[in-house]
């Protein structure tokens, strides 16, 4: 049985240790936070689910003690500072670079052998610098984002068909945030692609309600989202784990692919055992290779703030 250690224990973190932990396919989940008492208290509320819920996963929590994700199969990084209000994932640049590098060395110091799944923010930029500094493959260092999105567009547009959104296969392409690219022609209901149910204004603005999903929450919060990301996490945890080999819009290393390098970025990719076995490159159209590395430039561009 596989053990996952989730590193920060705020919303997002504490989300994804409790859906994994109900999952049942893996017999333990370390979480790890800085603030004296956090982790130890959603662990244990957590685990006390367990009887009412029907698992056996143990759940631990510990404060800033790395040797307790030892011997971990995948280390999940949420720590970080949410955006509030107003904040763009730029202003989050500098502060969480710090976060991630002093998470990211006692990590993999602890659990050289692990997957790395990075949430925090701006994800793109933060899985590269984790990457950098791990200097793990990169096929075992995966940023969680278009899981995430996907899943905000598929339950837009089946609001919208007034659907199931089990029905609904979606995919999405480019960096976290603003600049995502969704892909219509690839997005299909039962098999029938949605440009075919839905008017262009109708598609157009449920992806303007996609890209600015995050955000849109965050106004209604005062901070951002977690049961969605939680989930997503446990998502791609499960394909990993379980070897599914599920193609996932993950932020993953480019090196040609998409004619882009030396950059992560959202594609769709085939999580296994090993992290990333594949990556699939979809046969784009001149306007979606526009849109593309329209969103890889204004990766670059925050990747740049951090000169590394």
């Amino acid at each position: 049985m596989a053990k996952v250690s989730v590193i920060g224990a705020g919303n997002v973190g504490a989300t994804a240790a409790d859906v994994i932990a109900r999952s049942g396919y893996c017999h333990e989940v370390v979480l790890l936070d800085i603030k004296p008492g956090l982790a130890e208290g959603k662990a244990l509320d957590i685990a006390q689910t367990a009887p009412l819920l029907g698992f056996d996963t143990q759940v631990r929590g510990v404060t800033n003690d790395y040797k307790a994700i030892a011997d971990s199969d995948i280390v999940v990084i949420t720590s970080g500072r949410p955006r509030s209000p107003g904040m763009s994932r730029d202003d989050l640049i500098h502060v969480n670079a710090d976060i991630i590098k002093s998470v990211i060395e006692p990590a993999v110091f602890y659990a050289p052998n692990a997957i790395f799944i990075i949430v925090t923010n701006p994800l793109d930029t933060m899985v590269y610098y984790a990457y950098k500094l791990s200097r793990l493959p990169s096929q075992r260092v995966i940023g969680m984002a278009g899981v995430l999105d996907t899943a905000r567009y598929r339950y837009f547009l089946a609001q919208e068909l007034n659907s199931s959104v089990q029905d609904i296969e979606a995919m999405l392409l480019g960096g976290h945030g603003d600049t995502m690219v969704p892909l219509p022609r690839y997005t299909t209901i039962s098999g029938i692609p949605v440009v075919n149910l839905l008017s262009k204004d109708k598609l157009d603005a449920i992806i303007e309600r996609t890209k600015f999903g995050g955000g849109e929450l965050t106004k209604l919060l005062g901070t951002s989202a977690w049961y969605a990301p939680g989930t997503a996490v446990a998502q791609m945890v499960a394909s990993i784990l379980l070897d599914q080999k599920r193609v996932l819009p993950c932020s993953v290393y480019l090196q040609g692919q998409y004619d882009l390098h030396d950059i992560y970025v959202g594609v769709p990719a085939k999580l296994g055992r090993n992290g990333v076995e594949e990556i699939i490159q979809l046969a784009l159209n001149e306007e979606e290779k526009k849109l593309l590395l329209t969103s890889a430039e204004a990766v670059r561009a925050m990747n740049a703030v951090l000169k590394f």
